[in-house]
């Protein structure tokens, strides 16, 4: 058989793609208001069921742990296994988690969901952008797919900052689990029966069990050591274990990958420069987004005193900032211009919003300065997120577009522990020295507390700022690809040789 001859014809674009995108989206929407839905509810969800002080954590920790560690294991099964069948097997049992989440009656109950939650959330995370990445192939389809599918990624935390404003102070704090199954559900009816997965782009080889193992470990330590630091310190012993533990792991994964014959993430996916670029900003820039959501939610409730409905809309402008720089500003250009011309300058403009964030006071306006500041923030990041999403998968082999997926989703993950870690440590440095050198002098002891409070938020914000500057420099080094237009993607013949298939996509 010729080379010609064996590879899959994967030019003719699948007629219900866009009905299949409706429900990648459901499910996308559904797994990343997950990340925030539960923050709110958790002060209820922690009365009701017992959880002590120190426990309480594990309700978001254990969702972190499993989802982030399980990420590129659940990528390769998509790889293997078929995404199609990935995606709706990962709903099912994500909706299953959340009904044992939502019925708990005691915190072992309630972690034990978290953690399946978690799991299955790894099996369809990277199995959504990877039916993406093989179905939508013309530039300008593609364009408009990845940038509906980069607003939902980059404003769903915000969305499930208000569902679980709403759905606690309404119903109850079983509901922000509850509420997943008619999404879960949907989505899973709506894809078994609309997608239809590209012929041919099936990863036939066997699955690399020592790299399973290694990568799950040494994520699950990194993401661990990163949410201990954040409670006990980053001196503690068990921390410094953690991330010693991870590094040996990690090494020991990247040595085993380019040794075997089947590796669970080829490293030529990685290194890549481009792909490269695009999950190491898009990780950083996550670090800045996740420690903010958790700042501007405490400094609304705790100093402000919003409710936590009012929280939830309070964050509608960075949602509309965010929808409008990915569909109307990443989809219009992705196709004329260099993807580092909107991410680089995308991550500034959410820069310049944060900035405007570092002149937080306990007085400050939300017209005057914390709308605004949104408004930056979602454009920018929308912006950004919208030909990052598209360039993650960009160029790989159609049997690698699962894992390339999965490390989109792993560098958000893992962006996300660091973020709520290192900033929430930051801030709390800043607050602790704030209250000690001024606490000779203070009349009201509650305004000095929301003081020094407002204080560590502006010095963790700061940080924040200088990491998406990073994000920008390695978003405009890194990447180099051209303007988006006709091109290549490359395929495995049989024999395992690329080759070049000649289809409307992002071209190098």
């Amino acid at each position: 058989m010729s080379k010609t001859a064996a590879i899959p014809d994967i030019s003719l674009p699948d007629p219900s793609r866009w009905k299949a995108l409706v429900f990648i989206a459901l499910a996308q929407l559904m797994v990343v208001l997950d990340a925030t839905i539960v923050n709110i509810a958790l002060p209820h969800a922690q009365l009701d069921l017992g959880i002590s002080d120190g426990n309480k954590q594990w309700v978001i920790t254990a969702y972190a742990l499993a989802f982030g560690g399980l990420l590129l294991f659940g990528g390769r099964i998509a790889d293997l296994w078929g995404r199609k069948r990935t995606f709706v097997v990962g709903l099912l049992g994500f909706a299953a988690a959340s009904a044992l989440g939502g019925a708990a009656t005691g915190e072992a109950m309630m972690f034990g969901s978290r953690a399946l939650q978690g799991a299955f959330g790894a099996l369809l995370a990277p199995a959504a952008l990877s039916l993406l990445a093989v179905m939508f192939t013309d530039a300008k389809e593609r364009a408009k797919a990845f940038g509906i599918y980069g607003a939902i990624a980059g404003g769903g935390g915000a969305v499930g900052l208000i569902l679980g404003g709403v759905l606690t102070e309404y119903l109850n704090w079983r509901w922000t689990f509850f509420v997943n199954i008619p999404f879960a559900v949907i989505a899973a009816a709506g894809a078994y029966f609309v997608i239809r997965e590209p012929a041919g782009t099936r990863n036939r080889s066997t699955l690399d069990i020592p790299g399973v193992v290694l990568s799950t470990l040494g994520l699950v330590t990194l993401v661990y050591g990163f949410t201990r630091a954040e409670s006990a310190g980053w001196s503690d012993g068990l921390t410094v274990s953690m991330f010693v533990a991870s590094a040996v792991l990690l090494a020991g994964f990247v040595f085993t990958e380019s040794k075997v014959k089947a590796p669970l993430l080829p490293l030529r996916v990685i290194t890549e420069r481009n792909r490269g670029g695009v999950y190491l900003s898009l990780g950083l820039a996550i670090i800045a987004m996740f420690g903010l959501f958790l700042f501007l939610t405490f400094y609304l409730q705790i100093v402000k005193d919003y409710s936590p409905v009012m929280t939830g809309f309070a964050f509608l402008p960075m949602i509309a900032g965010m929808i409008t720089g990915s569909t109307q500003i990443g989809a219009r250009l992705m196709t004329r211009v260099a993807p580092r011309l909107l991410m680089g300058p995308g991550f500034l403009v959410a820069g310049a919003g944060m900035l405007m964030l570092t002149q937080l006071e306990v007085g400050s306006s939300y017209a005057g300065l914390i709308l605004p500041a949104q408004l930056l923030l979602g454009l920018g990041m929308g912006t950004a997120f919208m030909p990052a999403m598209s360039l993650a998968t960009h160029g790989v082999r159609p049997e690698d577009a699962g894992v390339a997926s999965a490390m989109v989703n792993t560098s958000q993950q893992v962006g996300g522990a660091i973020g709520t870690a290192l900033l929430n440590t930051i801030a709390a440095s800043a607050t602790t020295a704030y209250v000690a050198s001024h606490a000779a002098g203070a009349t009201n002891q509650q305004l000095l507390q929301a003081q020094a409070m407002v204080h560590g938020y502006s010095n963790a914000i700061w940080w924040a700022v200088g990491i998406l500057a990073a994000a920008a420099a390695i978003a405009f080094t890194l990447i180099n690809t051209g303007r988006p237009g006709a091109g290549s993607v490359t395929a495995a013949s049989g024999d395992g040789v690329e080759d070049e298939i000649k289809v409307p996509v992002v071209a190098h």
